[in-house]
């Protein structure tokens, strides 16, 4: 056996094996995937929800203490974590507020605000909707940090299946002309054509989903190092200074940061004590104008108590790379086309899937190796197949 023949075959067993450990937890993710692609769509759908007030372009949002107000004032006994900017829907506010600002914030309730009269719109409980449901499986399981983390190591080995297929695809099809579908042979034969096709041609999107989903799964991770690096030296001086007694204005603080990071539009403010900010500050994070720097925040600091600018930093490389990540990963920066253009590309990451473990069944009910039966080269055989 020659180098290059026992190489193809190492290959080969890492190609087979990775995917084998991940197969089914990629199919769960795919498939939970492709209805979060449309989450907008379904759930305006399924779900009934007031509408904000139209208003003419340019009309001024309203004073978000008195916002702010008349949302507490809806959910009485609940103290705000966050104020938010609804991206998908710029005439809408939301509202994060928990029974204490030292409550879990993934069990927030969610208030909708009309941004420009300041009025309550609503506050629906979205646990049970499907597409809590299948975001929930997306992304932990419902199993939280434990369930990210295993899910990026089924994604790493997704992106070791792909790249160990590159590898032996090459010398697997070298007979044959590049896409090749052999309809008059047998069914095992058929589907491995279809199934390195696919493969194939889905190489870079499969590799930017993986690789992204990755990423994803290390959020949480990744915003505690933020917590306890950057955002911890930009509240150092003030760690032993007491909670303010009076909280300066929202509106004010909101402006100020504005004013302090020309460029930039407010995308939410932490309240102090909550986990992005201090018990001394409201954090204000901006973000740019732009498809790419709307993605990304600036985080600007507002003393409590007196309203001034105390700090304001550029996100580390390694937060950027998370927000970068995000709208990536979900294809929702690019309008209705690309959803369906993101839709379209995992159903066919599904039936490489599918195909792959096809082979793989077949080849361990038959007792032989299907790519001897099928190819017919040493190399081949070595190689293996699997999904």
């Amino acid at each position: 056996m020659t180098a290059a023949t026992r190489s193809l075959r190492r290959w080969g067993l890492v190609h087979k094996w990775s995917s084998l450990i991940c197969t089914a937890f990629m199919l769960l993710l795919c498939l939970t995937g492709l209805p979060l692609i449309f989450h907008d769509e379904i759930d305006d759908l399924l779900h009934d929800q007031v509408r904000p007030a139209e208003v003419p372009a340019g009309t001024a949002y309203a004073d978000l203490d008195r916002l702010l107000a008349n949302a507490l004032a809806n959910t009485p006994g609940q103290v705000p974590h966050f104020l938010v900017w609804d991206r998908d829907d710029p005439n809408a506010m939301l509202v994060s507020v928990g029974p204490s600002i030292t409550s879990d914030p993934t069990k927030n309730r969610l208030v909708r605000m009309d941004a420009h009269t300041g009025l309550y719109l609503d506050a629906p409980d979205v646990t049970g909707r499907f597409t809590y449901i299948m975001l929930k499986l997306h992304t932990d399981m419902f199993a939280g940090l434990p369930g990210k983390l295993f899910l990026g190591l089924m994604g790493i080995l997704f992106c070791v299946a792909v790249i160990s297929g590159i590898v032996v695809y090459a010398p697997a099809m070298r007979k044959l002309p590049f896409g090749t579908y052999r309809a008059g042979r047998a069914r095992v034969v058929r589907w491995l054509d279809i199934h390195n096709l696919a493969g194939i041609l889905l190489v870079v999107w499969t590799l930017v989903v993986g690789f992204t989903g990755v990423i994803n799964t290390w959020a949480d991770l990744v915003l505690k190092m933020w917590q306890f690096g950057q955002l911890a030296e930009m509240t150092a001086p003030y760690r032993d200074r007491l909670p303010p007694t009076r909280l300066t204005s929202v509106d004010q603080a909101v402006r100020t940061a504005a004013a302090a990071v020309p460029g930039m539009r407010p995308s939410f403010v932490a309240f102090p004590g909550s986990i992005f900010s201090s018990k001394s500050h409201f954090a204000v994070f901006l973000r740019g104008e732009t498809p790419l720097t709307s993605r990304l925040l600036k985080p600007a600091l507002i003393d409590a108590e007196t309203g001034a600018l105390t700090d304001s930093r550029d996100m580390p490389w390694y937060v950027s790379t998370l927000f970068i990540s995000q709208p990536l990963h979900f294809g929702d920066y690019g309008g209705m086309p690309l959803k369906i253009l993101w839709a379209l590309l995992d159903i066919v990451t599904i039936m490489v899937l599918a195909t792959g473990l096809y082979l793989w069944i077949r080849r361990r009910k038959s007792g032989v190796g299907v790519e001897r039966a099928i190819i017919g080269t040493s190399v081949v055989e070595a190689s293996g197949v699997s999904p």
